[in-house]
């Protein structure tokens, strides 16, 4: 389908574009300025006094765990995780998670995200709830074991080969292999699973110094850091995604440097989990690419990109008392082409650009608290409370517009999140 995108005020990877016309055919952006010769729209967006923005990446998500919104708050990290999250986790149905999925789904659209990449346990329907949607995501099965759960460590990893069989060939999937983190996996488990990653020639997707006890638990077991210990294991790669990396040291910094593995930073998670700060200013002095994610709504409760960017914009500044330490221009960048590059989609989304995949978003500039918008990418990071996107495009497919669901049946998903959140409530087994 051929559509024109015209009168947007366009951020565009040399600068903004008052006046922008941006035409997209069978999903990708033939033009951005003059239309091609003959170019003749199905459909014609008429953006004026919106902002065109590429669609944000969320590099780190469990979005199953949509549901178990504000569920387990206010408890110490191994508390949250051991006893209250993955206990209920444990009792979600597949169908569950399906409508669990689309609720994150519509939660991110709204924010202006495009792409997730995501660490799941429901092989099989996360695919296709986010098919189904439409939405663009990097998907890798959770991966527990070894030791007395070398039989279950198995499954898992012939759960992930019979996923991306299954939808091998579907543009808006991808995979990567998700070791869950240094304290659920053991040293032979996760030798395995690189060695698989080589095989599949796909990338790694995992928890990294998330925690204090995380790194105690790994130095009196192993003698070295968790980023010691998963480059020992061969994880930290430059197709590795390791998410949180709160109390790295500067010679862990220097391995993810020097072996090219790219840092998520979850600003809202870390900080309501008691985790602290990663030191996002040091990770960038060191060269590593660094990218944003929302974690699940279990932890963060919010899946809104907008709101991560704002926090990551602020935080620095305060706990280094700089106010030049993270600039709206490096967090505009780090929820888009960072994210495209970190989840292995450089140069096919994360920018407005000739020959990528027209993954956008417009907000409406006159919006209260955002108007005046001033500079875009700074209007973005600071006064975005309450922004919402209009529209959304993924893959040329407009899966929001003018704040409607075009994929999505919004309200039958309400009524099985509410149906899931009675159960949980009453504490009845599905």
């Amino acid at each position: 389908m051929k559509i024109l995108i015209k009168n947007a005020y366009a951020i565009l990877p040399d600068g903004y574009d008052k006046n922008c016309a941006v035409a997209i055919d069978n999903g990708t952006i033939v033009s951005v300025g003059a239309l091609p010769e003959n170019f003749k729209a199905a459909k014609t967006i008429d953006a004026k006094g919106m902002l065109l923005t590429p669609g944000f990446v969320d590099a780190h998500t469990h979005n199953h765990m949509t549901a178990l919104r504000n569920r387990a708050d206010d408890v110490p990290f191994t508390d949250w995780l051991f006893k209250t999250v993955m206990p209920m986790e444990d009792t979600l149905t597949t169908q569950e998670a399906y409508w669990s999925v689309q609720l994150a789904i519509m939660e991110l659209l709204l924010s202006g995200a495009t792409c997730f990449l995501d660490m799941h346990m429901f092989p099989g329907t996360f695919g296709r709830a986010t098919v189904d949607a439409g939405m663009r995501a990097v998907l890798s099965r959770g991966l527990t074991g070894g030791g007395d759960d070398a039989e279950g460590g198995a499954r898992r990893i012939r759960e992930t080969r019979q996923d991306i069989e299954r939808f091998k060939g579907e543009e808006l999937l991808s995979f990567m292999l998700g070791p869950h983190a240094p304290y659920t996996c053991t040293e032979d488990y996760l030798r395995e699973v690189a060695a698989l990653a080589d095989e599949l020639h796909i990338g790694i997707h995992t928890h990294l110094s998330e925690s204090e006890d995380e790194q105690k638990t790994v130095r009196e077991k192993y003698g070295c850091t968790p980023a010691e210990f998963y480059d020992r294991c061969g994880l930290l790669r430059e197709n590795t995604v390791c998410a949180h990396c709160v109390q790295l040291n500067e010679s862990d910094m220097a391995i993810l440097a020097e072996r090219g593995t790219s840092v998520v930073h979850n600003a809202a998670s870390n900080m309501k989990l008691g985790n602290g700060f990663a030191d996002v200013p040091a990770l960038l002095a060191h060269g590593i690419n660094v990218c944003l994610g929302t974690d699940s709504a279990a932890s963060n409760n919010s899946l809104n990109m907008l709101r991560e960017m704002e926090l990551v914009s602020l935080i620095h500044k305060g706990t280094h008392r700089d106010a030049t330490a993270v600039s709206a221009v490096q967090v505009f960048d780090m929820a888009t082409k960072n994210g495209a590059r970190a989840v292995g989609l450089g140069g096919k989304t994360g920018e407005i650009r000739v020959g990528l995949r027209a993954d956008l978003a417009l907000f409406d500039m006159g919006s209260v608290g955002f108007f005046p918008v001033g500079d875009p990418k700074a209007a973005l990071c600071y006064s975005s409370a309450g922004l919402r996107a209009d529209t959304v495009l993924v893959n040329g497919e407009i899966l929001l517009e003018h704040g409607e669901f075009k994929t999505i049946d919004a309200a039958r998903v309400k009524y099985e999140i509410g149906r899931l959140d009675e159960r949980l409530q009453k504490g009845i087994k599905a």
